[in-house]
């Protein structure tokens, strides 16, 4: 503790002070010292209604211990100060901000989230560098045309705002990935949003939106969109092309219809709860080849498509709260986690099976598949032409999801005949999950170890290698440049290789649930290609069963952390 004149103590660990009137609020020195070290600034908290002028003259400023003739380490030479790259001012009282926001021109982040501003000032635009704004959480009515000159932004966060419209220029921003607006009021999105080319995240939820624009779908690299709790009737029928889409959410909306998702093979997530949908049509399925979680919650579906048997990857299937009556009994064939029913007028399923979970229920409609003497594929028509094999598997997905299944027959061996129904036919994704093979076919194809000869399938998209006795992820596995889905749960699997995983540049999801692994390669994080990565079920200790219900992002983060310097 030191004094000053006039005996009153200073205690230099204290917050804020104000020093006469035009002073204003200060920064405790120790602070500023080390931010001119680190070139990071956290005054976050604060109860601040304006930010210091020390803090926008930090890089301008002789410090004050230099004109103290303070002597200074080699370490603590004030002229090699870090110039100021990121400022965290968020949860104060600030109502504006000051246009000498410019001295900082080295800013990367700016974060002024959860504040009372109603406006931002033009010297925005001198912010050349910056790449991360958070603006979220505070009272603008609009934005500044100044925001649109920041070119290297990748960031932007407006969330829980009252913007009622998107200035002209928003498409200059051309490196931005992620741009939030949810919880806004807008009325309307310009079509000129679909030309931020490099744009992965757009979450439009919570506005009141009637329309999106029809260019959205020209969005090819867009992995994640969220228009939940809107007022669409309808969305782009060309919506279905956006082909790099991961995650789609339409919840608590007025939707009646949906469009064809033709070419979004690599949509794992679809939530469309709380709409008006009245019915589901082959047409809305048949390409959705790599769906982990299908939401219709709480709309006016009659019934269930045959077609929904193909969804060989479907994890989690909500019908709750709809009008159906009966269930195809193909859909037990599917090996799903998480099955929603109640709420439906159903006939053909007794309360007490549906009472026992998706287990049961699948259970109950595997079994009216044997007693009916069908089987999934008993919809497709027989002709004079049609070969034995061509019983035993499904024509249809073959046709139109380039898939061979031959899941669930609890078989030795795969049978040459069951290669020769694939004819002529692209097949790109194949499924011999849940059975017991202990050879290899000839033809290029598996289990127990995969033949080197599986990196001649080029066009290979999907693996689904489910229910088998791998020990290791199979050499083979990583010489197929354009795997994006490789399932290998409940095995055996014991080690991965990150380093061979982080070549799979086309990875984006790997299933290695309810294996051996006894540890995590913290290399692993490294493999930042991957969206979905399921670890659970496995006998290591970290990470822990918290970090894994954070997500992929937070696991791959933790596992970064991890790796030795």
């Amino acid at each position: 503790m030191s004094r000053q004149p006039g005996g009153r103590r200073f205690d230099p660990r204290a917050g804020f002070r104000t020093e006469g009137k035009d002073r204003g609020p200060t920064v405790p020195q120790g602070l500023l010292k080390a931010a001119r070290s680190s070139g990071q600034l956290n005054l976050a908290g604060r109860n601040l209604e304006e930010v210091p002028q020390c803090v926008w003259r930090i890089n301008v400023d002789i410090p004050e211990e230099a004109n103290q003739n303070l002597s200074f380490s080699s370490t603590e030479r004030w002229w090699e100060q870090t110039d100021l790259t990121k400022l965290i001012i968020s949860s104060n009282k600030l109502q504006s901000l000051s246009d000498d926001l410019r001295l900082l021109p080295a800013l990367t982040v700016l974060d002024i989230h959860d504040n009372q501003l109603t406006s931002l000032p033009s010297a925005i635009r001198e912010l050349d560098n910056l790449q991360k704004l958070n603006i979220s959480h505070n009272k603008l009515k609009m934005l500044p045309e100044e925001i649109t000159s920041l070119k290297n932004l990748k960031m932007l966060y407006l969330q829980h705002n009252e913007l009622t419209c998107i200035p002209e220029g928003f498409e200059h921003l051309s490196n931005l990935e992620d741009l939030d607006l949810s919880n806004n009021h807008l009325a309307t999105v310009p079509a000129d949003v679909a030309l931020l080319s490099s744009l992965l995240r757009l979450n439009l939820s919570s506005n009141q939106l009637k329309s999106l624009p029809a260019e959205i779908s020209r969005m090819k690299r867009l992995k994640h969109l969220d228009c939940d709790a809107n007022l669409l009737e309808t969305v782009p029928s060309d919506m279905g092309g956006m082909e790099s889409l991961e995650l789609l959410y339409l919840r608590r909306n007025k939707l009646r219809v949906l469009p064809e998702f033709s070419s979004c093979r690599l949509l794992k997530e679809l939530h469309l709860a709380e709409n008006q949908i009245e019915s589901l049509g082959a047409e809305h399925l048949q390409h959705l080849q790599a769906i982990l979680v299908l939401d219709l919650r709480g709309n006016k579906l009659q019934s269930v498509p045959e077609e929904v048997a193909l969804l060989q990857s479907l994890e989690r299937l909500d019908l709750s709260n709809n009008d159906i009556s009966s269930l195809p009994s193909s859909l037990g064939n599917l090996h799903l986690k998480f099955l929603a029913l109640e709420g439906n007028p159903l006939r053909t399923i007794r309360r007490e099976i549906i009472a026992k979970g998706t287990h049961e229920v699948l259970k109950y409609l595997r079994s009216k598949i044997k007693d009916d003497g069908t089987s999934q594929n008993d919809s497709i028509p027989k002709t004079a032409m049609t070969l034995p094999s061509e019983s035993r598997v499904n024509i249809q997905a073959i046709v139109t999801l380039k898939l061979l299944d031959y899941s669930d027959k609890q078989a030795t061996l795969i049978p040459d005949d069951i290669f020769d129904a694939t004819k002529s036919n692209i097949i790109t994704s194949v499924n011999f999950s849940k059975n017991h093979l202990c050879e290899i076919p000839k033809r290029n194809n598996f289990l127990s170890s995969l033949p080197e000869e599986m990196s001649s399938l080029t066009k290979l998209q999907t693996i689904n290698l489910s229910f088998n006795r791998f020990k290791v992820m199979p050499a083979a596995l990583y010489d197929i440049p354009t795997l994006e889905a490789v399932l290998i749960s409940n095995n055996q699997v014991g080690s991965v290789d990150p380093q061979k995983v982080k070549l799979m540049e086309n990875l984006s999801t790997l299933d290695l649930q309810n294996n051996d692994l006894l540890q995590i390669p913290p290399e692993l994080g490294n493999c930042v290609q991957l969206r979905t990565l399921l670890l659970d079920g496995n006998p290591f200790r970290v990470p822990r069963a918290a970090i894994l219900m954070k997500g992929t992002a937070a696991v791959l983060e933790y596992l970064r952390d991890r790796i030795p310097a």
